[in-house]
């Protein structure tokens, strides 16, 4: 009885020191607990992530590292507790294939697809576990989703298309740009994504009496001679978010410039670079929504229950530098489409 009398005794003693000299100490137990449940619990575990790329260009590589961002953000930190096996597959759809049984084989805890061919050959290979896909227009028509809402099984996503876009991209050339009566549109329709874009263009073009001109290409190297058979047959130029294209779109500007043809594009990127407008969104942006889908499935939810996404923060964007190269003086009623100007008016 006295042992225990005493043995409670120290204990009590030892408790009293403790909240006296530690308090600050108890505070950050507190505070580590809390950021703890803020990284979705990631404290003392460790994951994986595989990503399949189809090829590098800026908008792209912004989808990837915002991607990444939101998982550091949320406490999954790559080199830390996340490993990050990263594939590109160079443009080379042979290689699509290879990576996709690769990352099957490895079994990590997530794959990203960013772009539509090679997330089609990801989604075939990968059965047993979460896969996410971003960059990729239209998932239902190239069959990596059954629909958008609750897609159900080990897939889902961020779409990087919102059709609402390119129709408003077209109404403002129509408006705009009156003399325009052919658009010319530089195309690689081996992409389903492109395709559909177009699609989408050309109808929307057809309501106000505008014809769309197809200039195909094989590859980057096609590029240059495709745009400049459209000088002479057409008075605008329009690309999609056509991996092959976007990814040598600087002979196009070059084009552009050179023949003072007005210059659309679906992506911010190309309007950076150096195209005249488009109505569009930050990749980034983009990515990291991808990536906030990531946090929710390494913290346990099922992809199959999760809607695929697509861009809200959609804006009109122009290059001033580009429209003066290309020959088109901007009015005050082209800039006033423009709702936050401070970063869509690019000087």
């Amino acid at each position: 009885m006295k042992k225990k009398f005493w043995l409670g005794l120290a204990l009590a003693s030892l408790m009293t020191v403790t909240a006296a000299c530690g308090g600050n100490a108890g505070k950050a137990n507190t505070e580590n607990e809390g950021q703890a449940a803020n990284n979705g619990g990631t404290e003392g575990k460790s994951y994986s992530i595989a990503i399949s790329q189809i090829v590098e260009h800026p908008s792209l590589d912004a989808t990837r590292q915002g991607f990444l961002d939101a998982l550091k953000d949320a406490g999954f930190v790559e080199g830390d507790n996340l490993k990050v096996d990263y594939n590109n597959a160079q443009g080379d759809a042979n290689n699509f294939k290879p990576i996709a049984e690769k990352i099957a084989s490895d079994k990590p805890d997530l794959a990203l697809g960013i772009a539509t061919p090679n997330t089609q050959v990801l989604v075939d290979e990968i059965k047993d576990f979460p896969v996410l896909f971003a960059a990729v227009t239209d998932p239902v028509d190239a069959g990596i989703v059954s629909q958008l809402e609750a897609p159900g099984g080990n897939v889902t996503g961020a779409s990087d298309s919102n059709p609402d876009a390119i129709v408003q991209t077209m109404d403002f050339i129509a408006k705009e740009f009156p003399d325009v009566k052919s658009v010319g549109i530089v195309i690689d329709e081996s992409q389903d994504n492109a395709v559909v874009m177009s699609a989408v263009a050309e109808e929307a073009l057809a309501k106000h009496n505008i014809t769309l001109v197809k200039a195909p290409v094989a590859n980057a190297s096609d590029i240059q001679q495709a745009a400049e058979s459209l000088v002479g047959r057409v008075q605008a130029i329009y690309i999609t978010l056509d991996n092959t294209v976007v990814a040598g779109v600087e002979a196009i500007i070059d084009v552009a410039a050179e023949n003072d043809i007005p210059f659309f594009s679906a992506d911010r990127d190309t309007v950076e670079k150096g195209a005249f407008a488009t109505v569009g969104f930050k990749y980034y942006d983009h990515g990291y929504e991808a990536g906030q889908m990531a946090v929710e499935i390494l913290n346990g939810k099922n992809p199959g229950e999760m809607n695929v996404s697509k861009p809200q923060k959609l804006d009109f964007i122009i290059n001033l530098k580009a429209a003066e190269e290309q020959g088109i003086t901007v009015t005050d009623a082209m800039k006033a489409y423009v709702k936050d100007p401070d970063n869509n008016i690019i000087q």
